[in-house]
């Protein structure tokens, strides 16, 4: 049992180290932008090209690395997509002209799609009952990363240039790869649910029947739906930021990393906070988790009202910013762990894989129409459009979703004891 309860903890730190340093490398082009702009001499709709390649990649594996997941070893298969992650970004490093860059940053995007196969992996690895803090940690490592690789391009790049980032951080996905390698094991899948006690991993294979009832719960494709929208301000943020900080407030570069630092604070504070409410609240009622993703609505109404602060209220402008993205946080891990709940443990990772590609699809295309409305009125207007339009339309697939979940989460487990006798 102490031997369990250890491969457990190792599994889990190393998927963080993986989740923190990939999204370093995976972000670290939006504190770049200035400086690739600069080099290829391109303008903001070309840079949205950049941003959005490796979005679409990632888009169109997901399907793939799904099934992949669902059918052979998740850890192998991890180790897999960091050694792709380091290889990829050194070929960015090298790109002799834009086009190449392009390319090459679109290649980035084929190890992003390995995600759903982490959180699978940590599902069939910890109890229903803490999948919300347990999907927090994993969240959390996403604003932390961000951090990491601004902080890597601020101090870095004016010293060694934008290229020599990227072979350091290319360098830390093959040391990744070399982590999981050696420390991440596969567990049989459905081990942690109630209803499978006892029941072996060879009778929990994939099959295509059980994947395609997935889209027979409204949960879900309401999930889907929102998980389109929900994407869009992160991604216009994420990309944008430091350009929008730098061209519409007059920031330097120093002041800009003080106020991504904020902002992202923010978010890391509200993410493992809405895991844990959602834990609680699950106990509770089946309908616990999306009950508290309810806190994206004012979170994205005060992200709004940050960017109509004038340039010179400083302080106004952070801390709106960084209450908005602590509320938009409590969403994401509730968001994975009900899509968890809801999904047979032999297709989980395709449920997830659904999810990420219908996300990827939004997050795609955001930083691309930021670029063209930019290059024709303003970053800043950009910004507000597609931030608010988009959680406008959030509401009524989140309702939705809302309404059907604890009819949903009873189904599955009723499926799973009518098919396993338990």
């Amino acid at each position: 049992m102490r031997n369990r309860r250890s491969s457990k903890w190792t599994t889990l730190a190393v998927l963080l180290c993986f989740t923190l340093l990939h999204q370093a490398d995976r972000l670290i082009v939006g504190p770049l932008t200035s400086s690739i702009m600069d080099s290829f001499h391109i303008n903001e709709a070309q840079m949205g090209t950049v941003l959005s390649g490796a979005l679409v990649t990632g888009g169109l594996l997901f399907p793939l690395w799904g099934y992949l997941f669902d059918r052979f070893s998740r850890a192998r298969l991890l180790t897999v997509a960091a050694a792709v992650w380091g290889g990829t970004t050194w070929l960015s490093a090298i790109a002799p002209t834009f086009g190449w860059f392009v390319a090459s940053r679109a290649a980035t995007g084929i190890d992003d799609a390995s995600v759903p196969g982490a959180y699978s992996l940590l599902a069939d690895t910890f109890e229903p009952r803490v999948r919300g803090k347990v999907y927090a940690a994993l969240k959390v490592s996403i604003p932390v990363g961000y951090v990491v690789g601004a902080a890597l391009a601020t101090f870095l790049a004016p010293r060694i240039g934008w290229r020599w980032v990227f072979v350091v951080t290319g360098a830390a996905g093959m040391l990744v790869a070399m982590l999981v390698a050696l420390f991440v094991r596969d567990v049989p899948r459905g081990a942690t649910e109630p209803e499978l006690a006892g029941v072996s991993e060879a009778s929990l294979t994939f099959h295509w029947s059980v994947a395609q009832r997935l889209l027979k719960r409204r949960t879900l494709v309401a999930l889907y739906a929102q998980g389109f929208l929900a994407v869009i301000p992160i991604n216009v943020v994420t990309f944008w930021m430091y350009r929008y900080l730098e061209t519409e407030r007059g920031y330097s570069g120093q002041a800009s990393l003080s106020v991504a630092i904020v902002t992202v604070t923010g978010l890391a504070m509200g993410l493992p906070l809405g895991g844990a409410l959602g834990d609680r609240l699950f106990h509770a009622m089946p309908r616990g988790r999306l009950l508290v993703v309810a806190a994206t609505i004012p979170g994205s109404l005060l992200l709004c009202t940050a960017l109509l602060v004038p340039a010179t209220g400083h302080v106004a402008f952070a801390l709106l910013a960084m209450t908005g993205a602590f509320l938009t946080g409590f969403a994401a891990p509730n968001i994975v762990a009900t899509i968890s709940d809801i999904s047979p443990p032999e297709v989980r990772s395709t449920a997830l894989a659904m999810q990420s590609l219908v996300e990827t699809t939004g997050a795609a295309l955001a930083p691309l129409l930021t670029g063209v409305v930019a290059s024709r009125i303003s970053l800043g207007t950009a910004f507000l459009v597609l931030i608010a339009g988009a959680s406008v339309l959030w509401i009524p697939c989140y309702l939705l979703a809302l309404r059907s979940v604890s009819g949903d989460i009873e189904q599955t487990r009723a499926d799973l004891r009518a098919r396993f006798g338990n």
